[in-house]
Parts: C-alpha cells; sequence; structure tokens
C-alpha cells in the first residue's frame, strides 16, 4: 500500500485504534490491524489454531493473536500511496517487521492505561479488559513488555491525539496532508 510503511504499536488502551482512525480521517492510509489483520493462530507458522473446547483463556487469545503475514506482504507490495501505517497489536510481528520502514510504540502510563480501558468497557462491557483476567493479563503485559518490538521509536501517546499523530508524521517524515 505505502512506498513507506510503519507500524504502530502499544500496550492495551495505548491509542493505537485512536490513531489509526486520525490518521484516516488526514487522509492517509492506516490499516486497523486488529480488525482487517488479526485472527488467532500459531504465532510462529501462522496456521489458524481452533479455539479450546472450553472458554479460551485472556492469556490464549493474546498470545494467539496473530496478523495474516501475505495480507501485510500484498499491502506492502502495493506502492500507490506514499506512506502506510499498520495499527494495532499481533503476537506475530517478527514475521514482518523487517519488511517496514520503521516501528512506532505508542507509551503510557499505567492510570492513563487504565482510565482508556475503563471508558472503553463503559462503553461495551464486552471489549477487551472487561473481565479481570483481562485486566490481570494488561497489567502484565504492560510491566514486562513482553509483546512489544523492540528498538522502535516511543511516542508519548497521553499527548491529545492531534498531538500524538503530528508526532508520528513528523518522525517519518509525512507532511499533514491538511484533513483536520
Amino acid at each position: 500500500m505505502g512506498v513507506r510503511n510503519y507500524l504502530i504499536e502499544g500496550v492495551s488502551g495505548a491509542g493505537k485504534t485512536a490513531v489509526a482512525t486520525e490518521l484516516q480521517r488526514r487522509g492517509y492510509q492506516a490499516i486497523h490491524g486488529d480488525r482487517e489483520l488479526a485472527y488467532r493462530g500459531d504465532p510462529e507458522t501462522g496456521l489458524p489454531i481452533a479455539r479450546p473446547t472450553d472458554r479460551p483463556t485472556a492469556v490464549w487469545m493474546s498470545e494467539h493473536q496473530v496478523w495474516d503475514v501475505e495480507k501485510v506482504k500484498a499491502y506492502i507490495a502495493i506502492k500507490y500511496e506514499p506512506v502506510t501505517f499498520f495499527c494495532g497489536g499481533s503476537r506475530n510481528y517478527s514475521k514482518f517487521v523487517d519488511l517496514l520502514d520503521g516501528v512506532f510504540v505508542l507509551e503510557v502510563d499505567f492510570e492513563t492505561m487504565s482510565r482508556r480501558i475503563d471508558e472503553r468497557v463503559a462503553l461495551d462491557p464486552t471489549d477487551f479488559g472487561g473481565k479481570p483476567e483481562e485486566r490481570e493479563l494488561i497489567a502484565r503485559l504492560f510491566a514486562t513488555k513482553e509483546d512489544i518490538p523492540k528498538n522502535a521509536i516511543g511516542i508519548n501517546a497521553t499527548a491529545p491525539i492531534a498531538r500524538v499523530v503530528d508526532d508520528i508524521l513528523s518522525k517519518c517524515g509525512a507532511a499533514d496532508k491538511g484533513g483536520g
């Protein structure tokens, strides 16, 4: 999709979806990875995995959240957009991160993350973070950063969304398309 391609990652509640939506509003190609690319699969092979017969745990769901690597490669191969942003979380990012021009990690403090999750769960109690086991997992992943790419460019995502996106655009050399 883009001549240049970037991954925007971060912990749950960091603002990945909000950033993707704001980039789209400004006229940029932004892929909501968790909606458009994600499925449950083996992070090493990419093969789809059936859910356990009993109710899958939050940990199982998180560990098997992968993106369709062939679809990511296909988007990258199409060069009609000057820049494309892939926004979301994937346990198999190592399978495509080397194809990208860079990675941004949205960084927030624990309080901001918790407040944002509370806000989205208030709107939809079934959203991720609405169950105690999901909150425990979110807290662990926040503390360990185990599912976040290393050597990424950190972005202060506690700022208003417009400033967060401005920061990302300035760091990747993209000009604002004036969609504001």
